[in-house]
């Protein structure tokens, strides 16, 4: 299990861009379970929609890209690498998520070859599954911190 911390020494995202909040379960380079708590402080919320708050889909989609990054990036050849998000196929949106819900996310890799790849997410509110769908990626170097 990992916490918001020790995601941040893996994955080169911050607030308020950070979408993973805790991982349950971890296989590197092979699949993993995070936590996104969905909270109304979140900026998006402010304009997406006055009085009636709805979790942006491309922000659901990009919380589960993260977690594909975490399951990369937890590869020791890998860590350093900053991975980009190339691609969606095949997204549902099946259920509204709003402040209050916490979003359980399952991403698979299915594919990996050198630094190009492609995964299965699915994100879930309780046992009601919300969004699904494919992304591809690919991985670059990262700036070196000074």
């Amino acid at each position: 299990m990992l916490d918001v911390v020790q995601i941040q020494k893996i994955l080169p995202h911050r607030y308020p861009f950070l979408m993973v909040d805790r991982v349950l379960e971890l296989e590197p380079g092979k699949r993993a379970v995070g936590i996104k708590n969905v909270t109304m402080g979140e900026l998006h919320f402010q304009g997406h929609f006055p009085g009636q708050p709805i979790m942006p889909g491309v922000l659901i989609v990009e919380a589960m890209a993260q977690l594909g990054g975490i399951v990369l990036l937890a590869q020791e050849e890998r860590a350093g690498l900053i991975p980009l998000f190339t691609g969606a196929d095949k997204l549902r949106f099946r259920r509204q998520i709003v402040p209050g819900d916490q979003l359980r996310l399952e991403v698979e890799l299915t594919h990996s070859r050198g630094r190009v790849g492609k995964g299965t997410g699915k994100a879930f509110v309780g046992n009601d599954l919300a969004t699904e769908g494919e992304f591809m990626f690919v991985l670059i170097p990262g700036k070196q911190e000074n």
